[in-house]
């Protein structure tokens, strides 16, 4: 579905991604696994049009992306859910959910109840603003937003990223219901316990480039991954 093939990318002249290479096939669960600084988000924002390579291709459902603008990705099947989750804080939550399709007028939108399977607790607060919203809230509602329009493809920029330790366990049950739908979903993620044990694969990004492509729990018993993936430690078989 999605390959990446030997991306690079600079930013003011810097080299940010050497040759980055991975895939997400239809219905899989991949995760990129990095420290901040590595290249996670210019790696996503580089697949959704906002950045553009300096070499390398970007490849989904077998045609060239490379080149396309945001929205035209986006319409091509990518949902995309930023690190930031910013909401619009004078629409509620059932409309900031919907906003994606009223551009779409005709197509239909089963995504944006399916959404509300996927976080039954936005069910409870459809009408209320987006500016009464806890940032766990807005994280579900920015997920929510990015499935609407019913993607092929997922992708998540750190769903868990600065959330107390109280909400991550409904983003993370979110996500698990995301996955129960045979939704192919990418995700980048710092910390590599927030990465669910049930992904295909995970990938490690360290300085632009990948070091490690496996399963999670090889990964974590990894000695090199454990010394560059902030917050890890290695762990015995």
């Amino acid at each position: 579905m999605l390959a990446v093939i030997n991306l690079a990318v600079e930013i003011m002249g810097s080299p940010v991604l050497r040759g980055v290479t991975f895939e997400v096939g239809a219905g899989e669960f991949v995760c990129l696994v990095g420290r901040n600084g590595a290249g996670k988000t210019t790696t996503l924002k580089t697949i959704m049009g906002f950045r553009k390579p300096v070499a390398g291709r970007i490849e989904f459902g077998g045609r060239d992306i490379c080149g396309l603008r945001p929205f035209q990705i986006a319409r091509a099947g990518i949902g995309f859910a930023p690190e930031e989750s910013e909401v619009f804080g004078e629409l509620t939550v059932e409309e900031n959910i919907a906003l994606p399709t009223w551009a779409g007028a005709g197509r239909a939108h089963g995504g944006v109840e399916e959404a509300y399977r996927v976080f039954p607790m936005l069910e409870r607060y459809r009408k209320r603003g987006g500016h009464a919203l806890s940032g766990g809230e807005r994280k579900m509602v920015s997920i929510a937003r990015a499935l609407a329009l019913s993607p092929k493809l997922l992708v998540l920029d750190e769903p868990t990223e600065g959330l107390s330790s109280v909400i991550v366990p409904s983003i993370l049950d979110g996500i698990a219901n995301i996955r129960a739908l045979g939704q192919a979903v990418f995700i980048a993620e710092s910390n590599i316990h927030h990465v669910p044990d049930f992904i295909d694969r995970l990938y490690v990004i360290e300085r632009g480039e990948i070091i490690f492509a496996g399963k999670p729990q090889d990964a974590r018993k990894d000695a090199t991954v454990a010394r560059v993936v902030q917050g890890t430690v290695a762990v015995a078989d």
